[in-house]
């Protein structure tokens, strides 16, 4: 099937004849660093959304941990364990292509977010990795964020989602191990192996 769209936004005055210019608040609430409210959110949130793009294509990736667990190194830099994974790599390939980088910081029930815009490079630093040590496990690369812009966005989003409120939550959750059976296509990968292994692995392999 061909989709044709003929009505595209092409120019940013289209843009903003259509959705107007921003208020006073929205466009001083950016600050370039750090302060105290910053790290204070940054210490509750257990849960990021980290963005970043090899100029080709772009990647929204999940980072979660224990709250608190991105280290505010000082007022213009942020630490980012890389915890086990799938070893794809996706952000960190995009951040050797391409440096800049968004951070979501998002806390459990809390409407409004942190955004952080900046330049993002790769460490191996055992000293400065040591600090992100959990169950005995040293991240072997963190990712430094120096910051660009820091500013809260508001529970909008939220609240046309509810997403915090288990009422509205779905009676019926789809199957990730069912999905990934499909889309794999692998000899003797079935939706029962992959949900085992799945399983196995957030119970064995987190760190």
């Amino acid at each position: 099937m061909t989709l044709l769209f003929s009505q595209k936004v092409k120019t940013e005055g289209e843009l903003l004849s259509l959705i107007g210019e921003s208020n006073e608040m929205a466009r001083k609430k950016v600050i370039n660093c750090f302060d105290q409210h910053c790290r204070d959110f940054i210490a509750q949130s257990p849960f990021i959304i980290l963005s970043s793009s090899s100029g080709s294509c772009c990647d929204a990736s999940p980072r979660g941990d224990a709250p608190g667990f991105v280290s505010v190194l000082d007022n213009n830099h942020l630490l980012i364990p890389e915890r086990r994974g799938n070893k794809r790599m996706d952000s960190l390939r995009n951040i050797l292509k391409n440096p800049y980088v968004g951070l979501l910081f998002l806390i459990p029930g809390m409407g409004e977010t942190l955004r952080v815009n900046g330049k993002a490079t790769l460490v191996k630093d055992e000293e400065l990795l040591k600090q992100l040590e959990v169950e005995g496990k040293v991240p072997l690369i963190g990712i430094l964020v120096e910051v660009e812009e820091c500013f809260i966005h508001c529970a909008k989003a939220f609240k046309r989602s509810s997403l915090w409120e288990p009422e509205h939550w779905p009676k019926k959750y789809p199957s990730a191990a069912k999905m990934l059976a499909h889309h794999v296509k692998l000899p003797n990968a079935t939706e029962e192996s992959i949900q085992k292994s799945l399983q196995e692995g957030y119970e064995k392999r987190l760190y």
